[in-house]
C-alpha cells in the first residue's frame, strides 16, 4: 500500500470533532487496524483536538492531516494560537499515552499543534518478532 494523506479542516468548535473522529476511523480501517485500535485512535484524536482548540473554543479552524502508512496511521493537527500553548489535563495525557504509540502536543510558529502515531497490532508483532 502506498502512503496517502487526507487533509480535513473543521471549525474549531467541539460539536465538529465528530468529523475528526470519523476521518480517523476511516484512515485506521484502511490500514487494517482492529476495532479496538480504531476506537483507541478516535479517543486520542478527540482528546488532542480538544486540547488544541482550547476550552474557550474561540472557533479558529482546526486543520488535520491523516497519513495512511503501512500498518499505521499518523495524525497531526494545528490551529492558530493566541500565544498560549495548548493545555492538556493529567487525565487526558494518561488516556492518550495509553491508546497511541507516540504523541506530542505543543505550539509552533504561532500555531497550537499535535502529532500522534497509532500502529496496528499486526505491525507491532512484525516489529518485535
Amino acid at each position: 500500500m502506498e502512503p496517502s494523506e487526507i487533509v480535513l479542516t473543521i471549525p474549531g468548535q467541539p460539536e465538529f470533532l465528530r468529523l475528526a473522529r470519523m476521518a480517523a476511523a476511516d484512515a485506521a480501517s484502511r490500514v487494517g487496524l482492529t476495532y479496538e485500535e480504531i476506537d483507541d485512535l478516535r479517543i486520542a484524536v478527540d482528546e488532542l483536538c480538544f486540547a488544541v482548540m482550547g476550552e474557550d473554543s474561540a472557533g479558529s479552524p482546526l486543520t488535520l492531516v491523516y497519513q495512511i502508512l503501512p500498518g499505521a496511521v499518523s495524525v497531526s493537527g494545528s490551529s492558530p494560537g493566541d500565544g498560549l500553548a495548548p493545555v492538556q489535563s493529567e487525565l487526558s495525557r494518561t488516556i492518550v499515552a495509553a491508546v497511541v504509540d507516540e504523541h506530542e502536543l505543543g505550539q509552533r510558529d504561532g500555531m497550537r499543534c499535535f502529532r500522534l502515531l497509532k500502529r496496528g497490532s499486526a505491525q507491532e508483532a512484525n516489529a518485535t518478532g
